[in-house]
């Protein structure tokens, strides 16, 4: 990770000295598309050793090979000319739908820009690319670090309520939703891709001829509302040998009526980790029922969650703890779920999982569509041995979840193998309807000193703020009989 880090770094040392690209996300959105074009250009060298008769929609001069390949090429003002008069108008102009290789790549460049305004720093860029063969196993694996670091980066871009997952979290998510060669799965806020390269990896586990291949290559969907992360992640579904990303949308998922998603739209799984924390602009609430309307983006995709799952459909993603206890439209949102799906698991993680990004304490939520909750089993993550938080050097790891999978059981047979310990209890839906639908529960097996009930705490605030007003009291009529008396001296 340092060595990428190191790579990045330097790449975008680089572009800081180009007045171009003077703040991250020009510089992102620059590292973004040519990172795009030099990934494109070796998947098509791939493509060549395996297909006889493979042929690239693109014209020989637009090919990464023939114009930034070469370490000792074109420069200077020779590069920018061509870059900017010849290469991205021309990519913007590819034939072609966005079903074909062509349109995707049009559509990826209709809105790019080169921000570099000097050749030669641009060459230096290109060169330090050029050092990656995405080919290579090493280095493909390393693209996925590559992410990471622009991931963080993109943090402190602005995006706000954006957070990368963890790949450990990612993993858990899709090994546990499960979903099979043939089924149709779904993120619809899927970033740069995490979720949906996991998928891709599980289903080609279960692939085993070119029927299945193929198969593979059209089981999954993504939405993504912003325009760099949606270009990064085609970059990452090429990587991953998905050979025309098409079925991953630059669209807002939410901006669309709710009642205008159809049947022939429904899914049989869901994994996201839908932008929490953040609210969504102005209107977009009135595309759902008014029972439901609220400006709070995580809520809004619960909703939409529900509508999209077919009847079986399951689903596992990532909520922040003020939806489990939220009131008002959230218990509305709340009780819509436990009556219209089977609401089986919430994994409590520890704080710390998402630094540094946001302490927000977030769980993992995980339902089938089509029977009402009878109850929900809690599974309260705790942190490794000897670690007290997870921050950046040290993030949370697929190892970890090692028990949790063993405890988990079968949807099939009603989990009935489950059993309760000092880490995992259930609640009967009886005890949540009578306690509002709040579902942030806690261990009741815990050993750790928590902050306490409320119930309790409310009058000990209360007696506490008594004892103060009274003390605050009698100094000030000590102060006055002092002052009193000082005066009667002095006279």
């Amino acid at each position: 990770m340092a060595n990428v880090s190191n790579l990045v770094k330097t790449i975008q040392d680089i572009m800081r000295k180009d007045v171009g690209t003077y703040a991250d996300v020009q510089r992102l959105e620059q590292l973004g598309w040519m990172l795009f074009v030099k990934i494109f250009d070796d998947r098509e060298k791939e493509r060549e050793l395996l297909e006889d008769n493979y042929k690239s929609p693109l014209p020989e001069a637009l090919r990464w090979r023939s114009w930034a390949a070469d370490d000792e090429g074109v420069t200077g003002d020779g590069l920018l000319d061509f870059v900017n008069n010849k290469l991205i108008p021309d990519l913007k102009k590819l034939p072609g739908t966005g079903a074909g290789v062509a349109g995707l790549i049009r559509m990826v460049f209709l809105s790019t820009t080169n921000f570099m305004t000097k050749g030669t720093l641009m060459r230096q860029v290109i060169n330090k690319i050029n050092a990656i063969d995405f080919n290579a196993s090493d280095d493909r694996h390393l693209f996925g670090d590559i992410y990471e670091k622009l991931l963080k980066d993109l943090q402190s871009a602005g995006n706000a309520g954006e957070f990368y997952t963890p790949r450990a979290v990612t993993q858990f998510i899709v090994d546990q939703v499960n979903p099979q060669l043939g089924e149709s799965v779904l993120d619809p806020a899927c970033g740069t891709g995490g979720f949906l390269t996991c998928v891709i990896d599980h289903l080609r586990r279960q692939a085993r001829t070119d029927a299945d291949e193929r198969l593979l290559q059209q089981s999954f969907t993504g939405i993504e509302k912003k325009r760099l992360p949606h270009v990064l992640c085609m970059t990452n579904l090429m990587l991953h040998g998905i050979d025309v990303p098409s079925n991953v949308r630059h669209d807002n998922t939410l901006a669309r009526p709710l009642r205008d998603w159809g049947p022939k739209e429904r899914v049989d799984c869901i994994v996201t980790n839908p932008p929490f924390g953040g609210m969504e602009e102005d209107g977009i609430e009135a595309n759902y029922p008014a029972e439901f309307r609220t400006r709070e983006t995580a809520d809004l995709f619960l909703v939409l969650l529900m509508k999209l799952l077919k009847p079986g459909g399951r689903a596992g993603l990532v909520l922040p703890d003020g939806t489990l206890f939220g009131e008002g439209v959230k218990t509305r949102i709340k009780e819509a779920l436990l009556t219209e799906c089977n609401l089986h698991t919430i994994v409590r993680l520890p704080n710390g999982v998402f630094n540094p990004y946001t302490g927000i304490r977030t769980n993992l939520l995980f339902f089938t569509k089509g029977a009402p909750t009878k109850e929900v089993w809690y599974y309260e993550h705790p942190y490794p041995p000897g670690a007290k938080s997870y921050n950046k050097g040290k993030p949370i790891r697929i190892e970890e979840f090692d028990p949790i999978k063993a405890w988990w059981g079968d949807e099939a047979d009603g989990f009935k193998f489950r059993i309760e310990n000092e880490r995992a209890w259930r609640v009967s839906i009886d005890q949540i309807k009578a306690n509002g639908f709040n579902l942030d529960l806690k261990n009741p097996y815990s050993t750790e000193e928590g902050p306490g009930d409320v119930d309790h705490l409310l009058p000990e605030y209360e007696k506490l703020l008594a004892q103060i007003a009274a003390t605050r009291a009698a100094l000030k009529q000590e102060l006055h009989h002092a002052l009193t008396a000082t005066a009667g001296t002095a006279e």
